[in-house]
């Protein structure tokens, strides 16, 4: 996915904090892509938040009717140092990329593409999707592996079924489930979905003491509450909110009630422990690498800023193609300020 360029006056946390080790994140919309941006509720990177373990980026879509809003329409684009996770609820996206990997993202699979020192590509919501809704992830790649090659996987969890409810781990281990699928930071990444139509229904789960989690609610209302055995933190999670929980919990409740059918995303890693400086599709360590990648970018695209001296062949040996005919996204013009590394 494409990213528009940050603006740290619009990252917006929840004021109602409910209490010390659990925090409500409100989501703010942001467009995605190029002219025919569609709108995004992006919850990370938010002001005084900027990573949950290795997420360091999740934005949240629709239901959106496409007939309207156009659908997910993002021409050729780059990433470096980190990578992108594209999980759906309902519809389907074309994903073709300059290592040479193409793939159609549909509901209920994990597609992984990792970038590491750079990678380009495109993702169109196909012709016979009428509604997309769904989420797209980054996870920061750490320092010694954030310079690999670039890399493609898919992946579809058997779901884990209990009592009103139904989780699928495509990342990570979880609930006694594990993902075969290759991460460079120990990680988690599930969906749950409850079905509370009939009646309200409670969920309970171990957590791994060394992580901390991200719960993020897609519709409805559901109550979260942490180590609630030992009188933790709780707070009421809203429609596209995501809740932080910090490292040294030991069990998540949720209670969804009556009347509601709710997905949630559970997501968590150990803290990363490295600073990173993420500006637009680029995820660095320092102001002057980010420069350095807009130049390769714009040299490989053949941007009219693009600097004599740039070389584009180390990070960007090729752009993917665009069967759409759109055009490469150039890069924004970067801010008169330095960009500073984030925790």
């Amino acid at each position: 996915m494409s990213n528009v360029e940050p603006d740290p006056s619009e990252q917006l946390c929840g004021e109602d904090e409910p209490a010390r080790g659990l925090e409500i994140i409100d989501p703010r919309e942001v467009p995605l892509g190029g002219p025919r941006a569609m709108q995004v509720r992006r919850t990370l990177p938010a002001r005084g938040r900027t990573m949950i373990g290795p997420w360091c980026f999740v934005d949240h879509y629709g239901p959106d009717d496409v007939s309207e809003t156009g659908g997910m329409n993002v021409p050729p684009h780059p990433h470096t140092g980190l990578q992108t996770v594209s999980w759906l609820f309902t519809g389907r996206i074309d994903h073709e990329d300059s290592a040479g990997h193409r793939a159609t993202v549909t509901p209920g699979s994990l597609n992984l593409m990792t970038a590491g020192r750079g990678i380009s590509h495109t993702e169109y919501s196909t012709a016979d999707t009428t509604v997309l809704h769904g989420t797209q992830l980054w996870l920061a790649l750490p320092n010694d592996s954030r310079d690999t090659d670039p890399g493609f996987e898919a992946y579809t969890p058997e779901p884990l079924g209990g009592e009103d409810w139904d989780l699928r781990v495509f990342l990570g281990e979880f609930a006694g489930q594990r993902s075969p699928v290759h991460s460079f930071h120990p990680v988690l990444g599930a969906e749950l979905v409850v079905d509370a139509t009939e009646h309200t229904v409670e969920v309970e789960f171990d957590l791994s003491e060394d992580f901390e989690h991200g719960v993020l609610l897609d519709e409805g209302k559901t109550l979260i509450r942490v180590d609630p055995d030992g009188g933790g933190p709780r707070g009421v999670l809203k429609t596209a909110q995501l809740a932080h929980i910090a490292a040294g919990a030991r069990t998540l409740k949720l209670r969804v009630p009556q009347g509601e059918q709710v997905i949630l995303l559970i997501l968590g890693g150990t803290p990363f422990g490295e600073q990173i400086t993420m500006w637009w599709n680029f995820v660095g360590r320092s102001h002057d690498e980010i420069v350095a990648y807009r130049d390769a970018w714009q040299a490989a695209i053949g941007a009219d800023d693009a600097p004599p001296a740039a070389d584009p062949h180390g990070r960007f040996p090729s752009v993917v193609a665009d069967s759409h005919n759109d055009g490469a996204l150039p890069a924004p013009t970067l801010p008169n300020v330095r960009l500073r590394p984030r925790p």
